[in-house]
């Protein structure tokens, strides 16, 4: 079934590109020539008619159609297990919470993130990942309260978020928190994302939705309509015939996550192993969403706030070609995976 989807996922692509490109070659011979084939009584509507490429093209989407109506036809009885897909509480009795922060060269804002998180009643431990700064980050963080773990040299983003979380285990809590250090995510959404634990296993933030995103972040036209792109994809992969998805999703780049520490255990192996982390770097988000719903863990996303970040990114992904490359560097891991 892995192979029919990258299949229909490759061919969904090159369709889409060829389909696009003889409309817009055949709009511009039909302009240029126009008076042409006023002349000769050769409409537009004849040249398609008459077209061979039209036809191979006609017949490549149907073709493509009825694989795709029996790709959805197989998935009818998907994930329709009551105990493990439907609604059932699971409560969870312990809620505190330990937070995991990345950072790298933050000093801007570390000290605003930690105190931010230290303030939710919930919020019991606050770990920083430092990854080997040049700046102050260590020392803002540590005197705002945070434990600070320092990479003796710039792993990138996902190590050190697969450092944390690793961590995060080894402390007496009943979910773990991830966020970013840039102080574009609040921590007054931790009490809304908490409250769905006793129903989900990982509740993850989107931050698409346009009212609770402060006008200027990084996130632009192409990673807005990107990451709903390739989010839909996901839900495409786990399609169920009966509820369209088995999850609902919009956003694949979004760090901000709640997980349960029981469920956290089940997929920390699946990018840590004993001889070292087999973690990706800036797909981290997408990593966990996915490695999350090949294990069965209920994944819910739920609107969060987004602020624009303080200091500089450091992968400037609001530069469109960074964007577009990580893009495909997403949906590739998205079809391979």
């Amino acid at each position: 079934m892995g192979t029919l989807y990258i299949s229909l996922g490759i061919t969904f692509a090159a369709l889409v590109i060829v389909n696009i490109s003889w409309i817009i070659i055949n709009l511009y011979m039909f302009v240029v020539h126009g008076i042409e084939s006023i002349v000769t009584g050769q409409t537009l509507i004849e040249n398609i008619y008459y077209s061979t490429f039209v036809k191979w093209i006609i017949l490549s989407d149907i073709s493509w159609i009825s694989v795709a109506l029996l790709y959805a036809a197989t998935r009818k009885n998907f994930r329709t297990d009551p105990e493990q897909f439907y609604l059932k509480k699971k409560s969870l009795i312990d809620k505190t919470t330990c937070v995991v922060i990345p950072a790298y060269n933050e000093e801007l804002s570390i000290g605003h993130v930690v105190t931010d998180f230290l303030k939710q009643e919930n919020v019991k431990h606050v770990l920083v990942i430092d990854n080997n700064s040049s700046d102050n980050t260590i020392d803002v963080a540590k005197k705002s309260g945070a434990t600070v773990f320092k990479n003796e040299k710039n792993m990138g983003l996902g190590y050190s978020c697969a450092i944390g979380l690793k961590k995060s285990l080894e402390y007496d809590v009943g979910s773990v928190t991830l966020v970013e250090s840039d102080g574009t995510f609040v921590a007054d959404d931790l009490n809304k994302m908490m409250s769905y634990l006793d129903d989900g296993d990982m509740i993850v933030g989107t931050r698409v939705i346009q009212v609770l995103s402060e006008k200027g972040t990084q996130l632009g036209m192409i990673h807005v309509w990107g990451n709903y792109i390739l989010a839909k994809l996901i839900q495409l992969k786990f399609f169920s015939l009966l509820h369209i998805g088995s999850v609902s999703l919009t956003d694949v780049g979004c760090i901000y996550r709640v997980i349960r520490k029981d469920s956290l255990e089940k997929i920390i192996g699946k990018f840590i192993d004993p001889d070292g982390l087999v973690t990706p770097n800036y797909e981290i988000a997408l990593f966990l969403t996915i490695e999350a719903l090949k294990q069965n863990l209920r994944l819910i996303e739920i609107p969060v706030i987004f602020k624009r970040r303080i200091g500089k990114s450091k992968i400037e992904s609001q530069k469109k070609f960074n964007a577009i490359k990580i893009g495909f560097i997403f949906l590739w891991y998205i079809l391979k995976s």
